[in-house]
């Protein structure tokens, strides 16, 4: 049998916590309906035994609290919800129980921003980490030492499990079911939950909203000048000239406060307005590659499938509807 341990932190968004333990017990009654044993114990584990959820809107009874988890094969950090400081703080007492199962040999999976509490646990310096798009600068700033892998689903490093943001969490547990059981059983799952089985990317549901928050007042002016003409052609040697500073020393301060180069900048500010006029627009391929300031077709489909993961028609098929008329 292997023990699946659900960690019931304070602050918990309650979905996080129920859809694992459904996934597992589901895969039980799946191994069950071919002939073969159950293979998973899972187990609620808290500070208390219940433990009050979204202002007290939800109650989990917790199976077992944490010192009384003897050995457990996987712990489960669930997503955390409101601000990620305070939700690591009211939790501070799972920390080093985290860190005694990691070293006991047990394998630890966090779920969307549970990577928050992953990463105060010290387990995760050195290595690499996803989270929820949204909270990337957050993290970034909070855990400098931990290397974050943007856009990603899934990240597996020395026992330490991450998925990407909200529901991408459902790819890491057929992932982790899959390497428990078998293809058949994780496919089979996938079909039940009507999961996108090995979907790698988050990237299709990223919104670029700048990285605004450091104190380089002319790293800022080059970005609120970047945004306000994503319609035109802009060059690094045309932003270096506006503030009279070497090529070198400008990219680098660039880099450092924003964590994108001038020119990935410039790109991901130019798809984004591209996005958008995607999802609310009829305007063709061409015009609106024009309308963010590109020319060469090529250039503008390779550049905005980079960045998304799809095409522009891949983009447009999924997000744009035609208005229903009443």
């Amino acid at each position: 049998m292997k023990s699946i341990s659900i960690l019931v932190p304070n602050s918990a968004v309650m979905e996080a916590v129920a859809d694992p333990r459904y996934m597992f017990t589901a895969a039980n009654q799946f191994l069950q309906a071919v002939g073969k044993a159950p293979l998973f114990e899972v187990q609620l584990v808290g500070a208390t035994k219940d433990v009050k959820l979204h202002d007290g809107a939800f109650s989990v009874h917790t199976d077992k609290l944490m010192k009384d988890v003897e050995k457990t094969d996987l712990i489960v950090i669930p997503a955390l919800f409101g601000d990620m400081k305070q939700a690591v703080e009211v939790n501070k007492e799972a920390i080093p129980w985290l860190v005694d199962k990691y070293n006991e040999g047990t394998e630890i999976a966090s779920l969307c921003v549970g990577a928050f509490l992953l990463a105060s646990t010290g387990l995760l310096e050195g290595k690499r980490c996803s989270t929820h798009w949204a909270f990337a600068n957050e993290f970034r700033e909070t855990f400098p030492d931990v290397e974050l892998v943007d856009g990603s689903i899934i990240t597996e490093e020395h026992r330490l499990y991450s998925s990407g943001g909200a529901n991408s969490y459902w790819n890491l547990l057929l992932y982790l079911l899959e390497k428990y059981t078998d293809r058949d059983t994780a496919i089979l799952a996938a079909k039940y939950f009507a999961i996108d089985i090995d979907r790698e990317s988050q990237s299709a549901f990223m919104m670029f909203n700048g990285q605004k928050d450091h104190n380089d007042p002319e790293v800022k002016k080059a970005q609120d000048f970047i945004e306000d003409n994503s319609a035109e052609r802009i060059s690094v040697d045309q932003l270096v000239d506006m503030f009279a500073v070497s090529r070198r020393s400008f990219e680098r301060r660039f880099k450092k406060a924003t964590n994108n180069t001038i020119v990935e900048y410039i790109q991901r500010v130019k798809v984004e307005a591209a996005k958008r006029s995607f999802e609310k627009s009829r305007k063709n391929i061409n015009e609106v590659m024009y309308d963010v300031g590109y020319t060469d077709t090529k250039a503008f489909r390779t550049v905005f499938k980079r960045i998304t993961g799809l095409t522009p028609i891949e983009y447009r098929n999924k997000y744009y509807k035609e208005p229903v008329l009443v």
